[in-house]
């Protein structure tokens, strides 16, 4: 003889295995993942302050506060060595809360940024910190100094005038070799 199934016992495992296994996966994700990156981000010499990160499917991302004599490449290397594991192959971004950019500063990026995108379009990354020099010769550019780093994924920009700093990361992108059709 078959006995009727209760529906509220069911529906109510059902929700706490659910329940469960989600804290389960929370707790993981938050101790076992973000908190070591969190606490190794914390600990680099460059970086005044920073937010848990937000890790997603394809990029990490890192809301922080640079010291205000900080290397952007530094702190992206460093921020990838200490986090190797927890970043793998995603993306990498920083969110810079103190990247203070002004007026001025934009006004003088927007005159070089086609002399970038050339540079960076014809691999002629020797082109940047040229752009950057002839940006800082101009009457409006007096004063302002740019700081310009490279490595084998990205080329940083960092633009300073006084208190105000503008932050660019340029991803490189490989050279693509071509193979013919008929090889």
């Amino acid at each position: 003889m078959m006995r009727k199934i209760r529906i509220v016992p069911v529906l109510f495992t059902a929700a706490a295995a659910a329940l469960v296994l989600f804290g389960g996966w929370l707790l993981y994700t938050k101790v076992a993942v973000e908190g070591p990156l969190d606490k190794a981000v914390n600990e680099i010499a460059d970086i005044a302050s920073a937010d848990a990160p937000v890790i997603e499917r394809d990029q990490v991302t890192i809301k922080l506060t640079l010291a205000p004599d900080a290397s952007l490449k530094d702190v992206y290397d460093s921020i990838n060595k200490e986090g190797k594991d927890v970043i793998g192959g995603r993306e990498l971004k920083l969110d810079i809360s103190n990247a203070d950019s002004s007026d001025k500063l934009e006004r003088l990026w927007s005159t070089v940024l086609f002399d970038v995108a050339e540079a960076m379009e014809k691999k002629n990354y020797s082109g940047i910190p040229t752009a950057m020099d002839k940006m800082a010769q101009t009457d409006e550019g007096k004063g302002v100094k740019s700081v310009t780093e490279i490595d084998e994924k990205n080329v940083y920009i960092t633009i300073i005038d006084g208190d105000h700093r503008k932050y660019v990361v340029l991803p490189r992108t490989p050279i693509m070799l071509e193979v013919p059709t008929y090889a």
